[in-house]
């Protein structure tokens, strides 16, 4: 059955996230940066802590956001709404999320949760995280552009632009080796970017993403939506389709 929520009322979520964008007014060899974004707290903890690290060139900067705002989540009920199911098509176990003022909408599996935070430096947060303890997550960015973005192919094609972001990540080259990042897919479509990657940090399992990248205005300013499904290694199984289902999902409205 489909639902929708509206994320007005919702306060950052309590499960790791991690994002990832690329930007290059000028062509990629000009400028790149990066974002990860990461948010941590044990279970049942109400204050959750939230690292960003930003690649800019050759410099990198690390700093701490504290939200402790007070942590909400909500399960999505089984109400449909014909407006949003004339529309979409909803298989059978998933609901939709519809975000009326950023102009969204995605796909959300029965019974997952949804938060959303507003740290510095980012328009907006949300994230989608199974009931239960999990790495498994999709979570959605919006940041701003500047005027000269003004469709994805401002950032480059998909190859040299999925190359770009996959390359900043990696750190297996140094001594000692760090995290090591593989582009396993890359395709665009209907204005879209769409990146299959792994990430695996020495001694820990691998990490599946899969990000959507696209382009819209606010009516002020172009920004960029950064969906971003992940799963490990060991819920590769569990969560592949639907994160990927979720992920491939998500439309403008």
């Amino acid at each position: 059955m489909a639902s929708v929520w509206s994320p007005s009322a919702l306060s950052p979520c309590s499960r790791m996230l991690h994002l990832s964008s690329s930007s290059n007014p000028k062509g990629l060899g000009s400028f790149r940066k990066q974002h990860v974004f990461c948010c941590k707290s044990s279970h049942g903890d109400e204050k959750s802590s939230c690292i960003v690290e930003e690649q800019l060139g050759t410099r990198r900067r690390g700093f701490m956001l504290e939200l402790g705002l007070g942590l909400a989540a909500f399960s999505f009920p089984a109400i449909v709404s014909d407006a949003v199911a004339k529309d979409i098509d909803v298989p059978e176990g998933y609901g939709v999320y519809k975000d009326d003022e950023n102009k969204y909408k995605i796909l959300v599996p029965t019974g997952w949760k949804v938060g959303e935070g507003k740290p510095n430096g980012f328009n907006t947060i949300t994230a989608f995280y199974p009931d239960t303890p999990s790495g498994s997550n999709v979570s959605i960015l919006i940041s701003g552009l500047g005027a000269d973005f003004t469709k994805m192919e401002s950032f480059g094609n998909v190859d040299a632009f999925a190359e770009t972001l996959v390359s900043g990540l990696d750190r297996s080259w140094i001594n000692p080796p760090g995290v090591k990042a593989k582009l396993l897919d890359c395709k665009s479509s209907k204005g879209m970017y769409y990146i299959q990657y792994t990430l695996e940090n020495p001694g820990e399992s691998r990490r599946y993403l899969y990000s959507a990248l696209g382009m819209a205005s606010n009516g002020w300013v172009n920004r960029l939506f950064t969906v971003t499904g992940q799963f490990m290694e060991e819920e590769k199984d569990k969560y592949s389709s639907e994160i990927e289902k979720m992920v491939t999902s998500f439309r403008f409205t």
